[in-house]
């Protein structure tokens, strides 16, 4: 055997056992880290599987308290609840988003009446109750800014008045978070947070979202509001605009495609950094494990702490609630 030269550092070592490797491991999920989105149906007792999104359901009002009552038990404790708009209910306006009787907005209360405790954040977008399928107001095909921002407004006041935590503004109109905080404020909400979607990209990887919210835009698509994949210097200019404007917290979405983004944030502004681990990066997995060709389990860790390292304090994620059954 040939002589060895003397090694006085060996990686090695600190990988030897598994206790070893958890005493030093440097990145770690908890579930305090994550919020678990969840799809409304009108119909109180339905239940509906997502195609696309396997192991995903779109659940009436009361399987969802169910839900998320065993959610709790896990240590999951803070969900963004989206509403299934049936297509009868959707006009140019999206005037269903801010009417009191509207199912939404009476579940939201009763989500908030029987469980407290938890954290439910909202989506404050025109995309669920539009009949044009856009975040925002469209006229002669263009997405009007400023008009929208009037109502988002009314959505994110009808919102915050059922009683929810966090708003998160999706809608990447400029000059939202402003408009909403100023809205709130000057009603009495001074306490309910905003968590903006600042970088949030035209990205693939929304279609099985739009597949369970059936909100698909009906024509063109959202490249002139959603970030250009392209650009990555813009999301600073996003996150100075909504650190301004009085965001409590800063997202990135999607997040794979998106980790350098993550980080970009993370290392210049002291807010908390949230990131969406949205639908298609969900059912990529979902639908791999399926056909047996990865492990379902070892990709959604490995994932999951990919985003964390990137420096993510939250993940939204369709993972969350497999991946704390996974830690009991």
């Amino acid at each position: 055997m040939p002589k060895f030269e003397r090694m006085d550092r060996r990686p090695r070592r600190n990988r030897k056992s598994g206790n070893i490797r958890a005493l030093v491991q440097e990145t770690k999920v908890n579930t305090d880290d994550l919020i678990f989105p969840l799809f409304l149906l009108e119909k109180p007792t339905g239940k509906i599987e997502v195609n696309s999104m396997p192991g995903i359901f779109r659940l009436g009002i009361e399987p969802l308290l169910k839900e998320i009552e065993e959610c709790l038990t896990l240590g999951i404790h803070t969900f963004d609840v989206f509403p299934v708009v049936e297509e009868h209910h959707k006009n140019t306006h999206a005037t269903k988003s801010w009417d009191p009787q509207f199912f939404y907005l009476k579940a939201l209360k009763e989500i908030k009446r029987t469980f407290p405790e938890a954290c439910i954040m909202t989506d404050v977008a025109m995309d669920p109750y539009s009949s044009d399928g856009h975040d925002g107001l469209v006229k002669d095909g263009k997405i009007l800014n400023d008009e929208s921002l009037e109502i988002l407004g009314k959505m994110a006041l009808a919102q915050a008045e059922t009683g929810i935590d966090i708003l998160g503004p999706s809608d990447m109109m400029d000059g939202r978070v402003g408009y909403l905080r100023d809205m709130l404020d000057s009603n009495g909400f001074k306490d309910v947070s905003i968590m903006s979607y600042t970088a949030k990209y035209a990205s693939a990887f929304y279609g099985p979202f739009r597949d369970a919210l059936d909100s698909a835009p009906k024509s063109g698509d959202k490249k002139t509001y959603q970030m250009d994949p392209a650009n990555r210097n813009e999301a600073l200019i996003e996150a100075d605009l909504d650190v301004e404007e009085g965001a409590d917290f800063l997202m990135v979405k999607p997040a794979l495609a998106y980790l350098d983004i993550i980080r970009l944030l993370k290392d210049n502004y002291s807010l908390p950094i949230a990131a969406y681990n949205v639908s298609g990066e969900y059912a990529m997995i979902a639908a791999a494990a399926e056909k047996g060709w990865i492990d379902y389990n070892s990709a959604m860790n490995e994932t999951l702490l990919s985003i964390k390292r990137a420096g993510a304090d939250i993940i939204l994620t369709y993972f969350a609630k497999k991946w704390a059954k996974q830690q009991k």
